[in-house]
């Protein structure tokens, strides 16, 4: 398996419950992995991480910060081991935002109870800083963000990450947050505010950065089995310090999409991601059209699919293996506001997914948290069958139009695999009552009992479930 990047994905979506019963059952190297995230958690006065993850446990576990982020570490750093327990090897691996750490972690530069330790470490210094941010997804290129924050002219106000053509965030005070949709608003470009413990990629958070900086305890850096390339220093990362990469990463901007480009032309063809959510493989769908993008975790059977990936690569007889050059991407100066440009004309973009995902996901990664739900697995509906293509369709263009609507997006920037809650920012109590209007509309009152389309919905899957339904409903 050659030309694989995996990408690890920083503040996103929590993990459902039980996600990794199977990987912890089948594998022994994610049972240990998962044994030194608990035993560094419980040194820091934390409850085991794993417990939720690989049981069916009743009810909600408390939140804080540092559990949620320990939580996407334990399922990023198991869907590694599973990638090279089934022969996937990486020729690089990219981390967004904090996922840069789990990066340095599954490379083996550092271990993985310093990785957790350094996580909560970061966490507990943005909670004492408490700085009162918010941070905006903007579906426009990174050019058109930074003059919208120009235009508003904060110092704090930022382009905090750059993910996509068509996606941005920004990062800083919420007064001016306020501002910057309202003109986003007015210029037709849609926007969603991001849900996330703490806001970062901003000068703002500089207090931050030097507590992490001063009390931090020190990490050993060691040689590790896979390079780093790193979207904000724009290079592969080198013998750099731990804490300093994360403080400095604390305000520094997020360059995913020079990145993933500069990969690709060096040959990187497959980019898998190491988490639940397709967010990061969005990013990347959206920078390389026609990039290969997995996520194994959001398949039905995350091992068969992984398996059939490798088989997929050597049927087709791949050429020997090559690494691709060492990552280097023009520098970006430091997250400072720029000067107040005039705003490019208004250019209606896909709202950010974690490619076109007004949201998420990224610079923290950053996704709403959606409501844990105990679910088993979820099954895709099935395709429609041919004769139920033209139905399909119609049901999904009306249901773009009833989301559309309610959300206030103008319905052709709804793509069809976009996820509700990680790509489009709808949070769980919103996903309910539109699921509800579409079973209404229908009349297929038992497609409210289908969780697996809120845990994770789109409009594609909502409209295969409409169709399968009601084919069943004229059959009986």
């Amino acid at each position: 398996m050659v030309d694989s990047v995996f990408v690890m994905p920083g503040t996103v979506a929590a993990p459902r419950t039980g996600t990794l019963r199977d990987l912890h059952n089948r594998y022994e190297t994610v049972r240990e992995a998962l044994t030194l995230i608990d035993k560094a958690a419980r040194e820091l006065g934390l409850p085991d991480i794993s417990t939720r993850l690989i049981e069916d446990a009743a009810g909600e576990r408390p939140y804080s910060p540092e559990v949620h982020y320990l939580e996407i570490f334990a399922v990023s750093l198991a869907t590694y081991h599973l990638l090279v327990a089934e022969g996937v090897e990486p020729v690089a691996i990219v981390g967004q935002s904090i996922g840069e750490l789990w990066a340095l972690a599954v490379a083996g530069h550092v271990s993985v109870g310093d990785a957790a330790r350094l996580a909560v470490a970061r966490s507990r210094a943005l909670t004492r800083q408490a700085w009162p941010g918010t941070m905006l997804a903007v579906g426009v290129d990174g050019r058109r963000a930074e003059s919208l924050a120009g235009l508003i002219g904060h110092p704090h106000l930022v382009l905090a990450c750059e993910n996509t053509p068509r996606q941005s965030v920004l990062s800083g005070p919420r007064r001016q947050i306020d501002e910057a949709e309202r003109v986003a608003e007015a210029l037709g470009w849609p926007s969603v505010r991001l849900d996330v413990p703490h806001p970062t990629h901003t000068p703002a958070v500089a207090q931050a950065a030097r507590d992490l900086r001063a009390s931090a305890p020190r990490v050993p850096y060691g040689g590790g089995r896979w390079r780093v390339s790193s979207p904000w220093l724009g290079r592969d990362i080198g013998d750099e310090d731990p804490v300093d990469l994360v403080a400095g990463a604390l305000t520094a901007q997020v360059r995913m999409l020079h990145t993933v480009r500069a990969l690709h032309a060096a040959g990187a063809d497959t980019f898998i991601e190491c988490g639940e959510w397709p967010v990061v493989t969005r990013f990347v769908e959206a920078s390389v059209p026609g990039v290969q993008a997995v996520v194994p975790l959001s398949e039905h059977d995350p091992v068969a699919a992984v398996r059939a990936l490798v088989a997929s690569r050597t049927d087709t007889a791949p050429p020997p293996a090559r690494t691709p050059a060492p990552l280097r991407v023009p520098a970006s100066p430091p997250a400072v506001a720029p000067a107040s440009p005039v705003p490019a004309p208004a250019v209606v973009a896909p709202p950010p997914v974690a490619t076109t995902t007004p949201v998420v996901p990224a610079a923290p990664s950053v996704l709403t948290p959606p409501t844990p739900v105990a679910s088993p697995v979820t099954v895709d509906p099935p395709q429609p069958a041919p004769d139920a293509d033209r139905r399909y369709a119609t049901v999904l263009a009306e249901i773009r139009a009833l989301y559309g609507d309610y959300l206030g997006y103008p319905p052709e920037l709804l793509g069809d695999d976009d996820a509700l809650e990680s790509d489009l920012g709808v949070e769980s109590l919103k996903q309910v009552a539109l699921l509800g209007r579409v079973a209404d509309r229908y009349g297929l009152p038992d497609l409210r009992a289908n969780t697996s389309l809120l845990t994770v919905g789109t409009l594609r899957r909502i409209a295969q479930a409409v169709v399968q339904a009601q084919g069943e409903a004229t059959a009986r």
